[in-house]
């Protein structure tokens, strides 16, 4: 099985920590959202779809991407990190444009990430440390279930 893994972190590499691991475990490459194009998602198998969770929901890069996607029937996932709240609402977007484009989601990661935007910075940010090394443990785990996934497995969990 051929992976890749597009993704966009921006400030503080939270879900890029995240991505790293999947990667690792799935031999997959790595790309970031502005530099993919449909010809490189062509040679993949399975595709993770991730990024920092900004205004309840993904990164405008991966969306834009996404939207921009011609009907394949691949299989995905999608993954993210965040301040606070559910990630299932946070990917709902991103899972609903996926699907409209013929992909199959066989999974979801999420964990929680160093936050500083906004009114944030002035009071240090929250969940600092994060992801931590419990996070990128379950992001390993997540990917491991991955490779011979036919069904959805959820890893929501904060």
């Amino acid at each position: 099985m051929k992976a890749l893994i597009i993704y966009m972190s921006v400030h503080h590499k939270n879900t890029e920590k995240i991505a790293m691991e999947m990667a690792e475990v799935l031999d997959a490459d790595l790309m970031k959202a502005y530099e993919a194009n449909e010809k490189d998602i062509s040679r993949y198998d399975l595709i993770g779809f991730g990024s920092g969770i900004y205004f309840f929901r993904h990164h405008r890069k991966l969306l834009e991407f996404a939207e921009k996607l011609v009907a394949k029937k691949k299989k995905a996932f999608i993954f993210s990190t965040y301040g606070g709240g559910s990630p299932k609402i946070y990917h709902k977007l991103l899972r609903k444009k996926l699907a409209k484009k013929g992909f199959r989601i066989i999974g979801e990661f999420s964990c929680k990430g160093y936050d500083t935007f906004g009114p944030l910075k002035f009071i240090g940010g929250i969940n600092k440390g994060k992801p931590d090394e419990k996070d990128l443990k379950r992001a390993r785990e997540f990917a491991k279930t991955l490779i011979n996934s036919s069904h959805s497995s959820k890893y929501e969990k904060n």
